[in-house]
């Protein structure tokens, strides 16, 4: 079984979210769901903290139609939750994080810098509402939730897999880079050749060795 987490201003009804989930059925079952604030589901986005709630609860709903293993697939912040939910619930038999932040705050590219405005500023805020699906929350994090390269040492000994395109516009190598390192042994990363970000940029070649990867490492 497969519990898929989408990026920020993603949603289940995406298309490259479908894509996405109809690859990994090829290998098994699968759950989708939006995080709060995200296309139909109700609520606002906290872009990362408190939505390990929310994956808590599919992998709990997952575990709960009787599927023996269950593995978390995040893309970007979706990437960051699996991390998180990982080192802090356990409850899964493999983590995959794909594009995801080693740390948070970065602002290092363009599109990190755009993004920062939309969450930030109410005039972004009105963008994502309306123009993105996303319905984001004014308040900052109080507390600082557990960053994704200090969630990672918290996960072993379920296997993990670290995937992270070589021309990811968001985030650069040094993130995946740093995750694995904190993963030590029973993490592996793959760095794509000419892959950009996320869902978008995940195709289904990868997808499917995602999926292979999962059943091997999950047993």
């Amino acid at each position: 079984m497969f519990v898929i987490a989408h990026g920020f201003t993603g949603d289940v009804d995406r298309p490259h979210l479908r894509r996405v989930a109809d690859v990994l059925r090829g290998y098994g079952a699968v759950v989708t769901f939006s995080f709060r604030g995200h296309g139909r589901s109700g609520g606002r986005s906290t872009v990362g903290d408190k939505e390990v709630l929310d994956l808590a609860a599919a992998v709990e709903w997952a575990r709960g139609l009787g599927h023996p293993r269950v593995a978390t697939v995040g893309f970007s912040m979706g990437g960051s939750v699996v991390l998180r939910h990982a080192a802090l619930y356990g409850g899964t038999d493999a983590v995959v994080s794909v594009s995801a932040p080693a740390r948070w705050y970065y602002r290092g590219t363009a599109p990190m810098r755009r993004l920062h405005w939309l969450v930030t500023r109410p005039e972004g805020r009105l963008v994502g509402r309306y123009g993105l699906r996303t319905r984001i929350h004014h308040r900052d994090w109080d507390p600082v939730p557990l960053s994704p390269v200090q969630s990672v040492p918290r996960i072993a000994p379920t296997p993990l897999l670290i995937v992270h395109g070589d021309r990811d516009g968001y985030f650069p190598l040094d993130h995946p880079r740093m995750l694995a390192e904190a993963a030590g042994d029973h993490g592996e990363l793959w760095v794509e050749p000419g892959m950009g970000h996320a869902e978008h940029a995940a195709d289904d070649a990868l997808m499917a060795r995602i999926g292979a990867w999962v059943v091997r490492a999950a047993g």
